[in-house]
């Protein structure tokens, strides 16, 4: 069962666990489920993505029951009119605060405008040796990005040369085998906390937030993080 955090006539958000994709593709022909499936049969209504998170990702993911509301929310998204705010992981040590201003190639190469901010909101050292140093370095960071390019957080924290753990696409692969076989985890350490937005029906400004999951949780407890 889906953790639904939200719902009412028009809409309805669920804490997407990490590895569920939202809905069928052909990149990844090894799902069976899908968050799209699922959620209609477990509300036994028919439901709409309204925006997307990777495979990997977890937190808020929002859908609606009709044809307006996902129509109105599409273009909320599409026009950077939510407020979204993201937790990860990252390999070393962050600076405190951060706006990445760094613009990222579509497909067909056009380059768009691209800003992210970020909060370090814990640092931890870990008792383990990676590589040639004696202990390994993580921060936990609250990021908010300010527009909405495919695998933006991902692109903007590799490219700072603080990749996200577990980012097997623009990560540290080093690191992705280091977790594996020192913890065995492959979870990408990425959730989507925090979503503000103005319902389309109502008019009135919603704020959902989802909890960590528990492979995020375990990571944080071995690091000896908390929120």
């Amino acid at each position: 069962m889906l953790e639904i955090i939200y719902q009412d006539e028009n809409l309805i958000a669920i804490n997407k666990p990490h590895g569920l994709l939202v809905h069928q593709s052909s990149i990844a022909r090894d799902a069976t489920e899908f968050a799209l499936q699922l959620l209609r049969d477990q509300v036994g209504k028919h439901v709409s993505p309204v925006h997307r998170l990777d495979r990997k990702t977890s937190g808020i993911l929002l859908f609606a029951f009709d044809k307006e509301s996902e129509i109105a929310m599409h273009q909320q998204f599409m026009n950077a009119e939510t407020d979204k705010k993201y937790l990860a992981i990252l390999r070393g040590f962050t600076p405190d605060q951060m706006e990445i201003d760094y613009p990222l190639a579509k497909e067909n190469g056009t380059m768009q405008e691209a800003l992210t901010s970020f909060l370090t909101l814990q640092k931890a050292e870990v008792a383990v040796a990676f590589g040639k140093h004696s202990t390994s370095r993580y921060s936990l960071v609250e990021a908010t990005p300010k527009t909405g390019r495919m695998h933006q957080l991902r692109r903007h924290f590799s490219h700072i040369l603080h990749p996200i753990i577990g980012d097997r696409t623009h990560g540290c692969n080093k690191q992705n085998k280091f977790f594996k076989e020192q913890w065995d985890m492959t979870t990408m350490l990425l959730h989507a906390s925090e979503l503000t937005f103005v319902h389309p029906a109502t008019k009135e400004k919603i704020h959902l937030k989802a909890g960590l999951h528990d492979e995020f949780k375990r990571v944080m407890d071995f690091m000896k993080m908390e929120l």
